[in-house]
């Protein structure tokens, strides 16, 4: 009997020990579960949230074929494969990412888990995944209880630094401003019992920072994102369980003016000479307690919390911060603090329709830079040089006696000599108020500090009131922006391509704060034009899953009703040129406008989450009517804004040399929305709407070439009046098929003969040049007009000194000092090009996402080699491909659940060999298909192909 139960449990260990390897050998493991695109979110208010999976498998041709997700209340249920949440059952599907939740009403405050399993295309299941989290937040205003918002009572800021002087362009001289103060609230808590969880949810109009017991809750700097505050506001959880303490704890608010309480700059700007303000600064916080016996009970702001002013005497989210320390309040967010001279803070009711859980990432410090020069202006003035052009602010460490007024003047810019910085780029003029930091000394030994509620864009700064030459020790710059975190990469052979793309990089991450900005400093606004732009660029570089849905949330708050154009009595909604914001500027010309279903479009095509078209439908639905109600007699659209900044155009000093009529450019962008427009239609099962952007399609391609479409005279090519336009026509498909070799003749012939070898094209053109040029057997050249150092290129730009694109195209040493923003994000739109055309990687539209996408490699002969790296919702595709002697040498990787169109000639096709197999072995080894031809489709892996260029 021992003999027969020795020989079965040796029986038993054997088959653990074969299927162990046999599951080894097969395995599919996840590398990421998420909900809403994070991992284990703690906040968030989808009553719908989507769940994604990314999974590494071994071997080639490995996709999914069925999953099964579990969410349950509570972490033991789930660990006996129990889902009282939701228990999808086994799905036979391959969608791995966006997958709806189709459970039981999700409650706000609650904790919720869930597990997940698949399915190979063989049948072979997975083990579950980790078990993973999310958590709701407060979801609606019910669940704030009591807690109320409060507002300074009163301001009692003495010191004479607490006025700046504000002058615009238009003023004949400045005025004393001090705008609303900065104000420090604070209250104790006394904790009895042992604590089980601590959450806290704050919610500032303006900038705040939160204190537990002397220390700031979290890294957050200008919190929250800036929004349409009186439709849509947002607010952050901490947890603190780890900070709360039994007995006394203290807890501190100070809260800036930030753009809800910006009620000084643009106030004679001729566009809206109204208060820009939303109201004086106004926060709610709601701490909510579990103890250890089950017992629960919130902690929240009211009339009780006592309020102050303190050091901070000036802050404006343009101008900067004062600080004056001779004011400054003592260990204010600590317990047993005396507070008995303060006041009581008055309670508000700020007129707000929403405010939910903040889901894009927070700002942060991201860097801190040295000084790598420093020496005296012509005033004699010390001028730091940080070498970087970038957004955030000063850092002081400073001795000095007490009283001692340093201000620190940021620039982005020098005079042309050298001499001196330059103050025309950042604006003063425009805003009202230069870039200064003030500091005034208390006189104790060492002092540091950095500002709190403001930030500028800078590269220089004058140093003004300090005794000794400024060093590192005294002052560094800090990079201050929206920690979007950074996913893709690309690099190739040549050190030119390279350092555009570190510039489109630092240009990009200087202008996100909360918001896609212009420019870091004289505006800070989220001009739709500029944000569609990049938007391309951006997605290939970084996780903008959610940002990209923030903000299409700002323009659909910006809207305004607007009358009709041929039909004045009809009212559509229509976004203003600027979002969000009280600085709306006028409705938004086709070509601002067209953001509102670009952004839509990208984020579809990147991440293939389909929500944030099904949720900004109706809204891009009017949107594209109005538009349409512009058509004229001829068909065109009679609207447009223009091809923004080309090469020496200035609106008042040079408007004729935009090149392209705004109508042309506004409607070959309208074309290619009218198909996106199309697209949409159908997803939302609108077959009407569909069938008629098929035919205003149809109509306006036949409109534009009858108006548009011309022989360039002398030549027998023709093209669309300017080379924007003519790129356009051809990214978009406009042009009539037969006429294809004669307008890429036309726009090579404007280039090298009329132009001599450079581009004339501003953000609408130069965004598809490059990319255009590739696609149609012009590589080269394309490479030609992006790397010759005579004006106008890149590479002249980069050669004049610049470390971010400037918002103008001048011949920047014929000028004083470069005018104009030096940093606008605008002009990386063109690096797209490195990716979709270097590297190759585009996805495919019918299967987005990723889920399906293109490798077609477009490069010049003076490139030999490229790699990039595009992050998907199905793991990273990484392409690292080398030319030399005709040979074509690419590693690729395609991950699980997905497919790759290798897209080849004839020729190419049959010197094909894929991990060392001629193409007909790796057809029947991989499993390959032919499309159209010579393309060959294959699934996932990794892969070394080679072939001979043709």
């Amino acid at each position: 009997m021992k003999m027969r139960q020795l020989y079965v449990l040796l029986l038993l260990v054997l088959t653990v020990s074969c299927n162990e390897k046999y599951e080894a050998k097969g395995t599919l493991v996840f590398n990421k579960v998420l909900v809403n695109s994070k991992e284990n979110p703690q906040t968030i208010e989808s009553e719908t949230p989507v769940f994604s999976w990314e999974v590494n498998a071994e071997g080639f041709n490995k996709s999914q074929s069925a999953y099964q997700i579990l969410v349950a209340s509570a972490e033991d249920k789930l660990n006996n494969n129990e889902g009282d949440i939701w228990n999808s059952s086994k799905i036979k599907s391959t969608q791995s990412a966006h997958v709806k939740f189709e459970g039981e009403a999700l409650e706000a405050l609650k904790k919720y888990f869930w597990k997940v399993k698949i399915w190979d295309e063989k049948g072979t299941s997975s083990r579950w995944s980790d078990v993973q989290t999310f958590e709701m937040g407060l979801m609606n205003e019910a669940n704030w209880g009591e807690a109320k918002w409060i507002t300074l009572n009163k301001d009692t800021r003495t010191s004479e630094y607490r006025f700046r002087d504000y002058k615009t362009g238009r003023m004949d001289k400045p005025v004393p401003v001090e705008g609303f103060p900065a104000s420090y609230f604070r209250k104790e808590l006394n904790v009895e019992k042992d604590i089980e969880n601590g959450q806290v949810y704050i919610c500032g109009l303006g900038y705040y920072e939160l204190f537990l017991n002397g220390e700031k809750v979290g890294d957050h700097v200008l919190d929250p994102a800036p929004s349409n505050y009186d439709k849509q506001a947002y607010y952050v959880n901490y947890d603190i369980t780890d900070d709360l303490k039994f007995g006394k704890n203290a807890f501190g608010i100070n809260l800036g003016n930030g753009f809800y309480g910006q009620n000084i700059s643009w106030k004679n700007d001729p566009e809206s000479d109204r208060d820009l303000a939303f109201g004086p600064p106004t926060v709610r916080c709601l701490v909510k307690l579990k103890f250890a016996d089950g017992s629960e009970s919130d902690f929240y702001t009211d009339a009780s919390w006592k309020e102050s002013t303190g050091p901070i005497v000036f802050n404006n989210i343009y101008g900067g911060d004062t600080y004056d320390a001779r004011f400054e309040i003592g260990d204010w967010t600590t317990e047993d603090y005396n507070d008995s001279d303060w006041g009581n803070a008055k309670e508000a009711s700020p007129k707000i329709k929403k405010f939910s859980a903040q889901q894009i990432p927070p700002i942060k410090k991201l860097q801190e830079l040295e000084p790598q020069n420093v020496f005296k202006g012509a005033d004699g003035e010390w001028i730091v040089d940080f070498g970087q052009n970038i957004a955030g602010w000063i850092k002081l460490n400073v001795k000095e006696k007490e009283g001692q007024f340093i201000e620190v003047i940021t620039t982005e810019a020098l005079l042309t000599d050298g001499s001196d910085i330059f103050l025309g780029s950042t604006g003063g003029g425009a805003n009202g108020m230069p870039q200064i930091y003030e500091y005034i000394c208390k006189g104790s030994e060492l002092e540091s500090w950095e500002p709190k509620f403001s930030y500028h864009g800078f590269r220089f700064a004058k140093v003004k009131g300090v005794s000794t030459k400024p060093d590192a020790n005294m002052i560094k710059a800090v990079l201050v922006a929206t920690d979007i975190q950074e996913t893709g990469s690309f690099s190739s052979s040549d050190e030119l391509l390279n350092k555009m793309h570190s510039i489109s990089k630092w240009t990009i991450v200087d202008n996100i704060h909360g918001i896609p900005e212009d420019c870091p400093h004289r505006e800070k606004c989220g001009w739709l034009g500029d944000a569609h732009a990049f938007c391309e660029y951006a997605l290939y570089n970084y996780d903008m899953y959610d940002f990209y849905k923030k903000y299409m949330d700002d323009i659909r708050t910006q809207m305004r009703p607007t009358k009709g154009y041929n039909n004045p009595e009809i009212k559509f909604q229509v976004p203003t040129m600027i979002a969000p914001g009280k600085r709306t500027s006028t409705y938004a010309k086709i070509d601002w406008g067209v953001a509102t279903m670009y952004l839509p479009w990208y984020n579809y095509k990147f991440y293939g989450d389909d929500d944030i078209v099904l949720e900004y439908y109706d809204a891009m639905k009017g949107l594209t009517d109005f538009y349409l109600n512009y058509k004229g007699e001829n068909g065109i659209m009679q609207d447009g804004m223009g091809d923004w900044c080309p090469p020496r155009w200035d609106r008042r000093l040079n408007p004729s040399a935009m090149e392209c009529d705004p109508i042309i450019s506004a409607n070959a962008y309208f074309y290619d929305v009218l198909g996106i427009m199309e697209r949409f239609a159908k997803m939302n099962n609108d077959t009407d709407y569909e069938l008629k952007m098929k035919q205003e399609k149809e109509a306006l391609k036949t409109a534009f070439n009858k108006e548009f479409l011309v022989e360039i005279p002398g030549t027998k090519y023709k093209w669309y009046q300017s080379q924007t336009a003519t790129v356009q026509a051809l990214q978009f498909g406009i042009v009539p098929e037969n006429e294809v070799d004669n307008v890429v003749n036309g726009l090579v012939h404007d280039i090298v003969a009329v132009k001599g070898g450079h581009h004339s094209t501003g953000i609408h053109g130069n965004r598809y040049i490059y990319t255009v040029l590739s696609n149609y057997g012009k590589a080269d050249l394309a490479y030609d007009i992006l790397t010759t150092p005579e004006f106008p290129s890149q590479t002249y730009v980069m050669n004049s000194g610049f470390t971010t694109w400037p918002e103008r195209q001048f011949v920047w040493e014929d000028m004083e000092g470069p005018t104009n923003s030096l940093n606008h994000p605008m002009h990386t739109g063109f690096a797209t090009y490195f990716y979709e055309s270097l590297g190759g990687i585009q996805t495919s539209t019918e299967n987005a996402g990723f889920k399906e996408f293109v490798v077609n490699p477009q490069f010049p002969s003076q490139l030999t080699s490229t790699t990039v790296e595009v992050p998907t919702p199905y793991g990273t595709i990484h392409n690292a491909w080398k030319f030399e002697n005709n040979t074509f040498k690419m590693n690729l990787k395609v991950p699980f659940n997905t497919k790759a169109k290798l897209v080849l000639s004839q020729e190419e096709l049959e010197s094909l060999v894929i991990n060392g197999k001629s193409f007909a072995d790796a057809k029947s080894e991989y499993n390959l298909e032919i499309e159209e031809n010579s393309n060959v489709i294959i699934g996932s892996g990794d892969y070394e192909i080679t072939y001979s260029k043709s």
